[in-house]
């Protein structure tokens, strides 16, 4: 399988000057976990997350002040369409991260996630078996 097959081409991009509430409207919008910030003047691609986004939060920054260039990861590893899911899934793992933009002669073709690659990986969906709720304390 390679990761032409598992990647999304709903590709989410924003510019380095949104807010992080900007960004998370739009990611939560469109249903993704990561969009890809494009700066031709500074940094070029890289990928802003929702994990990004849930860090400053919890820092107890301001997301309509805090800019996307700020928390954008800049030191991206890009997979291509024509790399195997495995090849993809060792990435992820050895870096630590969930989203590998996929490029396409140099240009955002796609995003792979771990869910893709789990939804190529896993059998056919079968109807989830009940587990009784436990109350977690607060």
């Amino acid at each position: 399988m390679l990761v032409r097959d598992a990647m999304s081409t709903v590709v989410l991009t924003i510019g380095p000057a949104h807010t992080l509430r900007q960004a998370a409207a739009l990611m939560s919008a469109r249903r993704v976990g990561a969009a890809v910030v494009l700066d031709p003047d500074g940094i070029g691609i890289g990928i802003l997350t929702e994990r990004d986004v849930l860090n400053s939060v919890g820092l107890g920054q301001d997301p309509d002040a805090e800019r996307a260039h700020a928390h954008t990861t800049t030191d991206v590893v890009f997979a291509t369409p024509s790399w195997t899911v495995e090849e993809a899934a060792g990435a992820m793992a050895h870096g630590g991260f969930r989203h590998l933009i996929v490029l396409d002669r140099g240009e955002p073709a796609g995003i792979v996630s771990v869910r893709d690659i789990i939804r190529l990986w896993a059998p056919a969906r079968q109807p989830a078996q009940q587990v009784p709720a436990q109350q977690v304390p607060a």
